[in-house]
């Protein structure tokens, strides 16, 4: 028995040739082996039959009158709704410019009569393999896509039903610290103090578990953002933070251009990156961080550099993956998602964003986004 003889009804077949024997020997030679056999003496058949039920894989001669096999696929890959379909060209053309010819046109396979019934068998097998496995990944990636969706829905969910109760413990805790701050022991005092600093963390890690949860779900169309208005406010938000820090930020002095985008998430990306800039540098010196900007036809590469910490080589390709942090927490703060949330909001602006750090010298960041017309 053939290898190929396990089932049946292993798939549905089209054959196109104007050759009546043609058509009999490979439909009695493939109904043997299990398929679904269907027959079209010509071109414009062979589209009607498709466009009533697509098959599996479809069977297709060269030389035929009226349309030739090049002209058939050339139209069925045209079409949207039949171009997955794979084609087979089975001729008994041999030279090597008619295999490129059907190639050009579509064709995933080609075999020359006369045939061997077993590498006709064989190269079939292969191509409805393909289809199979590409068939499961798209299926696979829907899936993955349905579970992204509800993992993000739960972290807003919970994250944005979490924030009242822990504003509460942290507003009870200090109320208590202040009205008994004379009353209580040290430790008391110290307990107090660790469910408020605590408190505030969690708060932290929610905010931003909401920010990246929220990153995609705009209900407004991309619009164009003015660079100089988004460095502005972004350099006002973190006004305490520079100050605290005696920190120097360089931009560049030109005009900045406008980008096609969102211009929150614009802000958040590089309020992001700058406090991310401030935060992980020696607290013995002042933060000082260089941002350039390189403009050509269609896109806008930003490249911020600043003078921390670094981050080691091994921790380098982790950074931008959620909850994955370069540094330790007793010594800098951080919920580890805030790197995360730019690659994402960089990603949803179809651009790219890498890092390059060399430990206790610093880190640049770079990235880009597409420009505005």
């Amino acid at each position: 028995m053939s290898q190929f003889t396990e089932g049946k009804m292993r798939g549905d077949i089209l054959l196109v040739d104007d050759m009546p024997d043609n058509l009999r020997v490979l439909s009695a030679m493939l109904t043997n082996q299990g398929f679904e056999v269907r027959k079209a003496l010509n071109g414009r058949r062979a589209l009607i039959s498709v466009q009533a039920d697509l098959p599996n894989l479809i069977l297709l001669d060269i030389k035929m009158p009226e349309m030739d096999g090049y002209t058939v696929c050339e139209k069925l890959k045209a079409d949207p709704k039949t171009r997955s379909v794979p084609v087979i060209f089975i001729s008994a053309l041999d030279d090597a410019l008619d295999k490129v010819r059907a190639f050009a046109a579509g064709g995933v396979d080609y075999v020359t009569k006369p045939f061997q019934e077993m590498e006709v068998l064989a190269r079939i097998e292969h191509q409805l393999c393909i289809q199979r496995l590409q068939k499961q990944l798209v299926e696979h990636n829907q899936e993955l896509e349905r579970s992204n969706r509800e993992l993000e829905h739960f972290a807003y969910v919970v994250s944005h039903d979490l924030q009242q109760p822990l504003q509460s413990i942290t507003g009870f805790a200090k109320v208590l610290q202040l009205k008994l701050q004379n009353s209580l022991d040290e430790s008391a005092q110290d307990y107090l103090s660790r469910i408020y600093d605590t408190g505030n963390r969690m708060q932290s890690l929610i905010q931003d578990l909401l920010a990246y949860s929220m990153v995609g779900k705009q209900g407004k169309s991309p619009a164009m953002v003015d660079l100089n208005l988004v460095f502005q406010q972004v350099l006002d938000n973190l006004k305490v933070q520079i100050a605290e820090r005696s920190a120097v930020i360089e931009i560049p002095t030109e005009p900045l251009p406008t980008i096609l985008g969102y211009d929150t998430q614009i802000v958040q990306l590089f309020q992001n990156l700058i406090s991310n800039a401030l935060k992980f540098v020696d607290p013995a010196i002042a933060p000082h961080i260089v941002i350039s900007l390189h403009v050509d036809d269609d896109q806008c590469q930003f490249n911020i550099r600043d003078n921390g910490i670094g981050i080691a080589a091994q921790d380098q390709d982790r950074i931008f993956e959620i909850f994955q942090r370069g540094h330790d927490t007793a010594n800098y703060n951080g919920t580890g998602i805030g790197l995360a949330t730019c690659k994402k909001i960089v990603e949803n602006h179809d651009g790219k964003i890498k890092v390059s750090s060399e430990v206790g010298v610093g880190t640049t960041i770079s990235l880009t986004l597409r420009r505005g017309a």
